[in-house]
């Protein structure tokens, strides 16, 4: 059975956890700094990274003790090397090497991304390869094809903002705080996602990729307007949203031969609306629908953890060196054709 301790501090969560080879989580901390970026409205990085440089020593020493554990016992180290906010990711990326170096543990650097997109075979011990993955978060919103541990084929990502930034931003404008996925999701339950005409960027459009940032647009002119709820206005945002991603995981369905499984990952993945119409799409394509527990979905190192048992197991599996460098981006399919228009998240 291997044991490897993950940390994860890619953005605003600090987090450290000890994942056994078979799918058993040990001991996992999470820091939220919802707290002390929400005067802002946003991430600042560099409160993100100094709350990571205080909290993350003594979470990995909680952490170890939690689960009786010492660094002696793992058979490596594997921490998030990018993408995300640089000054986090160093953080963890060099306090793992720290770890690794002083214990002669071999050192795994993740993908953020790959994290997100194998934390469903963490929950789910019969999740296969290939798999259709929607992957949805703050930064990222991305439909890949998972052919296995690092073998990842781009079908679409988005041009502007990630779904899970239109929430937020949405939820600024209606004044629902940070984080604002979750507070658009509670008041959308309250109104009439039909009241509020808002558009579906790209939909039906012959090019696979994802827009939010024109629907973004429309729920301030909404909001301006004066003469719809804000509950009707976040109703009409998230069922907006959910339309576009049917349409664009129904074109990427379209172009590929077919595979057992529809798997979602990423924060916005614990959206139940989001879900729900997820799993409806894939039961009417006769595919089985595959999501993690919503602990999962956000940001969290069982997700780092995992993804490194899973290159521990890899066939010539060989530790990362240490001068790795932090990756600000890190791009899940190098190849993929690059999509049109500035601040691609790839």
């Amino acid at each position: 059975m291997g044991l490897v301790l993950g940390i994860e501090s890619s953005c605003d969560e600090t987090a450290a956890a000890l994942v056994t080879s078979e799918r058993t989580i040990l001991a996992q901390r999470i820091a939220s700094q919802d707290a002390e970026h929400a005067p802002y409205g946003g991430v600042v990085p560099e409160i993100a990274a100094r709350a990571h440089a205080e909290r993350l020593a003594p979470m990995i020493d909680a952490v170890l003790k939690d689960a009786g554990k010492t660094l002696a016992d793992c058979d490596a180290i594997a921490a998030t090397a990018g993408p995300g906010l640089i000054g986090g990711v160093m953080v963890g990326l060099v306090s793992a090497k720290a770890l690794a170096m002083a214990s002669d543990t071999p050192l795994i650097a993740v993908n953020h991304l790959e994290g997100h997109a194998l934390s469903p075979r963490l929950s789910d011990p019969d999740l296969g390869f290939p798999y259709l993955l929607l992957l949805v978060s703050g930064g990222h919103c991305q439909i890949l094809l998972v052919e296995g541990v690092g073998d990842y084929r781009r079908l679409a990502t988005t041009i502007d903002d990630a779904l899970g930034e239109a929430f937020d931003k949405s939820a600024k404008v209606l004044g629902l705080g940070y984080p604002g996925g979750p507070a658009v999701e509670r008041l959308a339950k309250e109104g009439d996602a039909a009241n509020v005409p808002l558009p579906r960027p790209l939909l039906g459009s012959k090019e696979p990729h994802f827009s939010f940032a024109g629907l973004k647009s429309a729920v301030l002119r909404a909001k301006d307007a004066g003469i719809h709820s804000d509950a009707d206005i976040a109703a009409s945002f998230q069922q907006a949203a959910l339309d576009c991603v049917l349409d664009r995981l129904a074109f990427s369905a379209d172009r590929i031969d077919p595979v057992p499984a529809l798997v979602v990952a990423g924060g916005v993945a614990a959206n139940a609306a989001i879900r729900s119409g997820l799993e409806e799409f894939a039961q009417a394509r006769g595919m089985r629908f595959v999501a993690p527990p919503p602990s999962l979905c956000t940001d969290n190192a069982a997700m780092i953890a995992w993804a490194g048992c899973e290159r521990l197991a890899l066939d010539g599996f060989r530790p990362d060196p240490l001068d790795i460098a932090a990756k600000p981006r890190w791009p899940l399919d190098p190849d993929a054709e690059p999509a049109r228009g500035a601040g691609v998240k790839a």
